[in-house]
């Protein structure tokens, strides 16, 4: 939101491939269980308060698949930014597997969500100057693995998303949808547990968009992991197990509710 001010805490708790064939590894973790409590977000412009987020509470089973849809500007992108510990809450706790986030310090906030939760965007964020497998790299050299570790963990997840021919092409010379399987690859790198995708398939044609569909619910029956995906699409929102409608920074199950 520009022009705003983030209301916190003054100490803030501080083309595819078919199904990927290829077993995970068998040390790969459950998705994460996620419980929201009273989560509320608020950003101050011009000296007004203009609440977001107004006391969320819900909770994300591990290894489901949720969607959140709604009107633009009704909260949902500050939603997965407030979950995914890239902004702060004003007030209320995110539980991660019992673990209240809203208290860890930011040094070991940033790393628990290097390691714990992935981000794809409707706009990808590639780095223009590296090529696909550096891009995919970048999780885990922030984390400070080997060169060739990270290598070979890049390489591995972009050749099941279809695109071990284009390791060293940078993200200019990639279409659309190879720009988002990078984006994706990424994400996945050091298997997270929680995976938050908002609008994913936005700036994809209507066959590449499916095909990434696809894709989502085949990655969370390989890993496991627990997907909260925010999406104006109809035809996504309806294969997912859940649907969430956000509202006046309300969250109300399904898709009846205004």
């Amino acid at each position: 939101m520009q022009g705003l001010r983030a209301l916190t805490p003054e100490i803030a708790p501080t083309r595819l491939a078919p199904p990927m064939s290829i077993p995970a590894p068998s040390a790969a973790p459950a998705g994460a269980h996620v419980v929201v409590r009273n989560l509320k977000k608020a950003f101050e412009h011009t000296g007004r308060t203009l609440p977001v987020l107004r006391g969320l509470d819900f909770e994300i089973r591990p290894g489901e698949i949720v969607s959140v849809v709604g009107a633009s500007g009704a909260g949902k992108s500050t939603l997965l930014h407030v979950l995914g510990t890239i902004d702060l809450p004003t007030s209320g706790t995110i539980l991660f597997d019992g673990i209240d986030l809203t208290r860890m310090s930011p040094a070991a906030l940033a790393e628990f969500r290097n390691r714990q939760i992935g981000f794809v965007f409707q706009f990808h964020h590639l780095l223009p100057e590296f090529t696909a497998l550096e891009n995919a790299m970048m999780p885990g050299m922030i984390l400070r693995l080997s060169r060739a570790e990270c290598v070979a963990k890049a390489r591995d997840i972009l050749t099941r998303l279809g695109l071990a021919d284009r390791l060293t092409h940078r993200p200019g010379e990639l279409s659309g949808g190879e720009q988002q399987r990078v984006a994706l690859a990424r994400a996945l790198l050091l298997h997270p547990r929680l995976l938050l995708a908002d609008e994913p398939t936005g700036n994809l044609d209507t066959k590449t968009g499916r095909e990434m569909h696809e894709l989502f619910f085949e990655l969370n029956r390989e890993f496991g992991m627990t997907l909260l995906i925010v999406t104006h699409n109809p035809e996504l929102a309806a294969q997912t197990g859940r649907r969430l409608r956000m509202a006046d920074g309300i969250l109300v199950e399904g898709d009846s509710a205004v």
